[in-house]
């Protein structure tokens, strides 16, 4: 690593073409933000190193307030466009997706 890289700001933003394949209930944090927990798949090929490869991933994630509520509109199957930020489960063990905003509209790939 470079002394520039030391110094650069610190990043950590998650752009995810997914789909819902599992959603809890609504549930309301300690301040009475609605908060909603999903498991988002997505699927594609990419080229990596000059060469396609096909990637598959199921990741769990979480939002809350207004993103949540829009998030609880979309039916399990449907997919969107997710953007927002990797932090750790509840449980302290994992990764978990904290999703900031979704795009629904209808260009959004849909992945078979």
């Amino acid at each position: 690593m470079s002394a520039d890289a030391c110094h650069a700001p610190m990043v950590n933003q998650v752009l995810l073409a997914a789909q819902v394949v599992e959603r809890a209930a609504m549930r309301y944090t300690p301040a009475g933000l609605p908060a909603l927990d999903v498991r988002l798949a997505h699927a594609s090929q990419i080229e990596h190193a000059g060469h396609p490869r096909q990637v598959s991933v199921e990741i769990h994630a979480t939002a809350l307030g207004d993103t949540a509520r829009q998030l609880e509109r979309l039916a399990v199957g449907e997919s969107a466009v997710f953007h927002g930020f990797l932090g750790k489960q509840r449980s302290g063990r994992g990764v978990m997706f904290h999703i900031r905003q979704l795009d629904t509209s209808p260009n959004v790939p849909v992945l078979t």
